[in-house]
């Protein structure tokens, strides 16, 4: 799909964008006035259908703490165990709790961050032991899940041991850890700024007593965050009795310690009231500015705090309303939404500063963000993010230039400011180019174009073979395959925006290293596959084989999930495959073959299984929707469907895999409404077979779009025919200045396939 030429001298490139949005909305206005003039809908409660635990068993390795929208802090427990399962530092199998850190990762596949943990106690502890089992750390409690209770922006529990009930909240900056001492003993709390989960390691802390109500301090660790820097300070409700404090395993008599490990222990006479509440805020830069954090919610309470906290969410739930009779569809659907609004991460302090991985501050006028997944989220979480929260995809944007600034490359997974190098690809640069063609303004166009033109033209990252064979052969690097298709998207990306910008020498550069995926396409197989250098084919060949990173075609995967990222060029990618029908008949053996993994592969990214086609992990993702491209929009429906129905659920174990900082939810998100974002940089989307009996999207414009299916059921899910606006519609596609003008799209659902709707359309 070519993309529509802009006007070069635009700063943002979004003045010819808008004018064509403008022509929507003017035309759609004089069909049907009632459904493009701002409206406003009633705020329903919707955040008791939203279930934070949905996640945290399986392989969803999501947390159930407390945060609000893209806040900075995640106050949540950690069982305190190193497993895969405990990347965000709980699983729901686990019966201990080790403490509440303030910092956590939602869905990602390692574990890193859970930094300042705070933990109640009852007795006096000695914390000068190393501990090699959660069990044996002496401030360590079991709990129930009895007796435990989450909602966005909250989370209880009981800790039996200590006879402790712990309630979390936050605000956008500081967290809130409330104990009720229910036991009798001593009410203590503890601060372990050694602990440490998963790839994390302390380097160097400290901690410092300023006074009987203030401790500050900070944590500096090196991990899947290389030079992570965190600064706190904590202040307590109640005056501080006495304390202790610990020096690498030694007890110390000084008011404030430095060590590579620090802990202490805070005790508080409790008569009376019998709650102690800290308020914990954190910050990249300095103590002062962890200060001037808390500052922000310096006369907040703890209940106040989660009344604001509920409110927070519950405005961001009702920008999208679904209606159904099936309560437990809400509640797959809205745990999803909150699951879409944790990740990306505030990073910039309220002062407008950050650090970045050099060790240079940065005081910006947006706010900056971190826990960027981007081969993850590039595919439906950032689009979503494009339609709910076009502001915050600008200061996003602006993040990963201030990253480029630095390292001048865009990023490709960043954890708290650092550079991660996690996955294959380049996938800032659909998010940018996604952005530009949707009218995202608030970035400087051509400072990006430069950003992701350099970045797609560097030799690191496979890319200085991609630029000397036209492929990347797998004698060179691991993924060849994978780096290679992923790369051809991203030219395709860069060649769009150059296109935009008037840069035709650009364009013609990056539009014909886009076809680079041909390289890699056996006609004899139907499969992309390992060249090697001299461009023979990788032998032998099986396309069920997985092998886990070491001389590997295929990252976290095999050549049935890996051979159809074709995104950008898919008349081209099936006719390589002979055409519609042979295409069609091996894309619908991808979801019947045997879910058989052959191989050595030992991760769980290969999960979530329908035959081969791996819902558990970001590739297969668009795969469902690439019947529409080839002529059979009724099976597109049909797995859709079947995804839907099978790889979520309301349960721990409602992720069929990784929630990946929000894209298996985002995909749930988008596919239960009817819609996809299969190419995020073409500024449109597919349509697939919706869940519910209507659902309607506040957009920022003030304008409301709702998709209505009507007669949907567990056994209808079939298209029938469809309207938009009142006007027959029978295609698969629509685009985002479609959704952006407003209106009503209403599908006409049937229990059996109609194999004319939506069948022939432009590509």
């Amino acid at each position: 799909m070519m993309l529509p030429k802009l006007n070069p001298n635009a700063k943002h490139g979004c003045k010819i964008i808008l004018l064509g949005c403008l022509a929507v909305f003017s035309s759609c206005k004089k069909e049907k006035p009632a459904e493009v003039t701002p409206q406003v809908q009633e705020e329903r409660m919707l955040t008791g259908y939203a279930d934070p635990f949905i996640g945290t068993g399986g392989h969803g390795h999501t947390y159930p703490g407390a945060t609000v929208p893209f806040g900075m802090v995640q106050v949540s427990p950690d069982n305190g165990r190193n497993g895969w399962d405990w990347c965000s530092g709980y699983h729901y199998s686990d019966s201990l709790i080790s403490g509440f850190s303030n910092l956590h990762l939602t869905g990602t596949g390692i574990g890193d961050l859970a930094d300042i943990l705070f933990m109640p106690a009852a007795k006096e502890l000695d914390l000068t032991g190393t501990y090699e089992n959660p069990q044996d750390r002496p401030y360590a409690s079991s709990f129930s899940h009895k007796r435990e209770s989450a909602e966005p922006g909250y989370y209880m529990v009981y800790l039996q041991d200590p006879q402790v009930k712990v309630s979390l909240t936050a605000t956008q900056r500081t967290a809130f850890q409330k104990y009720n001492y229910e036991g009798a003993g001593e009410a203590s709390v503890v601060l372990d700024l050694g602990f440490a989960i998963n790839w994390d390691a302390p380097v160097e802390t400290a901690i410092e007593v300023e006074d009987a109500r203030t401790i500050s301090g900070y944590r500096h660790s090196t991990g899947w965050a290389k030079n992570q820097k965190v600064f706190f300070v904590a202040e307590f409700s109640k005056p501080i009795a006495r304390y202790n404090l610990f020096k690498d395993q030694h007890k110390s008599e000084a008011g404030k310690v430095t060590g590579k490990t620090t802990a202490g222990q805070f005790f508080f006479d409790i008569d009376g009231s019998r709650d102690v509440t800290v308020k914990v805020a954190v910050s990249s830069v300095s103590i002062a500015n962890a200060k001037a954090n808390l500052e922000t919610d310096t006369d907040l309470d703890f209940e106040t705090a989660r009344t604001e906290a509920k409110k927070a969410w519950n405005q961001q739930l009702n920008k999208i309303v679904v209606e159904t009779p099936v309560d437990s569809l809400k509640t797959i659907f809205y745990s999803a939404l909150y699951h879409t609004q944790i990740a990306p991460v505030t990073f910039s302090d309220v002062t407008g500063e950050f650090r970045l991985e050099n060790d240079s501050i940065v005081k910006a006028d947006y706010t900056a963000y971190s826990t960027l997944s981007l081969w993850d989220t590039f595919r439906a979480e950032n689009p979503l993010l494009t339609l709910l929260e076009p502001e915050k995809v600008s200061d996003i944007i602006n993040s990963m230039l201030a990253y480029y600034s630095v390292h001048k490359s865009l990023p490709v997974w960043t954890l708290y400011g650092n550079e991660t190098n996690t996955m294959t690809g380049n996938h800032a640069i659909p998010v940018i180019t996604e952005a530009y063609f949707k009218g995202i303004t608030g970035f400087d166009a051509e400072k990006a174009f430069e950003a992701m033109k350099n970045t797609q033209m560097r030799d690191a990252r496979g890319l200085q073979f991609l630029k000397e064979y036209g492929y990347i052969p797998y004698d060179k690097i691991d993924e060849s395959v994978t780096f290679t298709l992923e790369y051809a998207y991203n030219d395709w990306c860069v060649a769009q925006m150059a296109k935009a910008l008037g840069r035709e020498q650009d364009y013609a550069y990056f539009l014909n290293r886009s076809k680079s995926y041909e390289k890699l396409y056996d006609s004899e197989t139907g499969f992309m596959r390992g060249k090697s250098a001299a461009g023979n084919w990788h032998e032998p060949f099986d396309p069920k084989f997985s092998r886990h990173r070491d001389n590997t075609d295929y990252t976290e995967g095999n050549a049935w999930q890996h051979s159809w990222f074709v995104l950008h060029d898919t008349a081209n990618f099936i006719k390589l495959h002979g055409g519609e029908e042979p295409f069609n008949e091996m894309l619908q053996q991808l979801f019947t073959e045997s879910s058989e993994i052959t191989g050595d592969y030992i991760s769980n990214d290969i999960s979530g299984l329908i035959g081969q086609y791996a819902h558990g992990n970001e590739p297969s993702h668009h795969i469902a929707y690439l019947f529409n491209r080839a002529g059979k929009p009724w099976l597109t429906q049909y797995w859709v469907h079947e995804i839907l129905k099978t790889q979520y659920n309301t349960t721990p174990n409602g992720l069929s895999g990784n929630e990946d900082a929000g894209q298996m939810s985002a995909w749930y998100v988008w596919s239960s409404m009817g819609l996809y974002p299969f190419n995020p940089a073409s500024a449109a989307y597919e349509i697939g077979s919706p869940v519910f009996e209507k659902s309607v999207i506040s957009l920022p414009n003030g304008k409301r779009f709702s998709i209505e299916a009507k007669g949907v059921s567990e056994s209808h899910f079939y298209i029938q025919s469809a309207t938009l606006n009142g006007k027959p519609f029978n295609q698969t596609g629509i685009t985002h200045e479609q959704l952006l003008a407003g209106g009503e799209l209403v599908l006409n659902m049937g229990a059996e396939p109609n194999k004319t709707w939506g069948v022939k359309q432009a590509n």
